[in-house]
């Protein structure tokens, strides 16, 4: 979608004496697992074989980027089969993917989850059964192949969520309720408003564990470098209990912007596979519910996005949190993909559009303009990636006071002009590690 060339008068036009950038590390715990097919094989020596052998058993795979998440999925299906099992696969994600089948496969093709890659096919529907309710009478929904299978396994990345704080967040849970619902049950949960999810989640959990025969859930844990740190298969009567732990972990291993305060943060990409609302609340504080647990982020007067990866499909939900963006974001977007997406959640700010400027140079101008109490040397200026890839950084030197008390930041090389090429495109800050 493309609206046109913008024309503002503002005073003083666009231009903006903008300050040199330094590049800066800011470092995390670096815990890692080193050989995923080891553990993962020692890990489902757990199941026993009677509940393996001659099963045909749905593994779940959802919308979001994992580190090494062909090797989890073809090790899983390979160490299955070994054991006489037929597993297949099942796209887990609520209503991404455009609420279709074909859009659930097509997410999984983007992290290479294919029958070739895994050895698994892939059964895709939008078909769901109910298989329970809550007290109140709300029906809990599951996908038509997943409950036809002997047995389920819930894999899943266990991380904090976008929207709202609990014991379960992200994670097996979620994806047992949701993810595994397709859209239907989405809609269905999300009707009772993120403000519930910490009493709704654990009690739809309990149901479908009760209901389903599910053979284990399978926790992923990654690092702040969004490195693969932690496998781990779980029982499905402990799923409730190891996952509470879990997310502690995996909060304690996020990555954050170690700054209190921040004028400018400009985000050179946002996308599906990097947060649920494009660009972590966890790090923004803004989180598209408006629910409070997010005041551990700094505080930013403006925020800029400059693009969208290609493995959000067109679904740039989350721009709504955004101050500025630009034309080139525009093009990219579907906006039948971000609705659904929002409307599903029940929460619309994601999906609404920023302020929209011809490019990058223009939008980080606006977003210089419109900050209150700064001058050109004293604006403090955060660039990121995005807001999973927060080691590598880059800030105005107004802003280095701030780490002469912090051992976890260091100056990483010399400070360097913000270059824009012909057309008002941001350039690379340099080549990142």
């Amino acid at each position: 979608m493309d609206i046109g060339k913008i024309q503002v008068n503002i005073e003083g036009g666009l231009d903006y004496p903008f300050p040199p950038l330094i590049p800066v590390e800011q470092d995390f715990k670096r815990e890692s697992l080193g050989d995923i097919a080891s553990t993962l094989s020692s890990e489902l020596e757990k199941l026993p074989a009677s509940s393996i052998s001659g099963k045909s058993i749905a593994i779940t795979v959802g919308s979001r980027g994992i580190d090494g998440l062909v090797e989890i999925v073809s090790t899983l299906v390979g160490q299955l089969k070994k054991r006489g099992a037929k597993p297949f696969i099942v796209p887990s994600m609520g209503s991404h993917g455009g609420a279709t089948a074909e859009g659930q496969i097509k997410v999984l093709s983007s992290y290479g989850i294919t029958q070739k890659s895994t050895g698994a096919c892939i059964r895709a529907s939008m078909e769901v059964v109910e298989v329970g309710q809550l007290n109140d009478g709300t029906p809990l929904y599951i996908d038509r192949f997943a409950s036809e299978a002997d047995g389920i396994i819930i894999a899943n990345k266990i991380k904090p969520h976008a929207d709202f704080k609990a014991n379960y967040e992200s994670g097996l849970v979620k994806m047992l309720c949701i993810g595994l619902g397709k859209h239907k049950g989405a809609v269905t949960l999300h009707q009772h408003g993120f403000d519930r999810f910490h009493e709704i989640l654990p009690n739809a959990a309990k149901v479908l564990l009760e209901k389903l025969p599910i053979l284990c859930g399978l926790a992923i844990l990654e690092n702040a470098f969004d490195k693969l740190m932690h496998l781990e298969v779980i029982s499905p009567q402990q799923i409730l209990l190891r996952e509470k732990e879990l997310l502690e972990v995996a909060k304690a291993s996020i990555g954050r912007l170690m700054f209190p305060r921040i004028d400018v943060l400009i985000i050179d990409e946002i996308g599906k596979n990097i947060s649920g609302e494009g660009m972590d609340p966890n790090v923004t504080g803004r989180p598209g519910s408006g629910l409070p647990g997010f005041s551990d982020a700094p505080k930013i007067q403006k925020i800029v996005v400059l693009d969208l990866t290609p493995e959000s499909h067109g679904n740039g939900v989350g721009i709504g949190l955004a101050d500025v963006s630009t034309r080139h974001f525009l093009k990219k977007i579907d906006l039948g993909a971000i609705y659904t997406n929002a409307i599903t959640a029940t929460i619309l700010n994601p999906a609404k559009l920023p302020l929209i400027m011809n490019n990058d140079k223009e939008a980080i101008a606006v977003a210089l303009k419109t900050c209150n109490r700064i001058t050109p040397d004293t604006v403090r200026i955060v660039r990121i990636k995005n807001t999973l890839e927060l080691h590598r950084i880059w800030i105005s030197p107004s802003m280095l006071e701030d780490m002469e008390n912090n051992e976890n930041l260091k100056v990483d090389g010399d400070e360097s002009p913000i270059e824009f090429d012909i057309s008002g495109r941001i350039l690379a800050a340099e080549k990142r590690q």
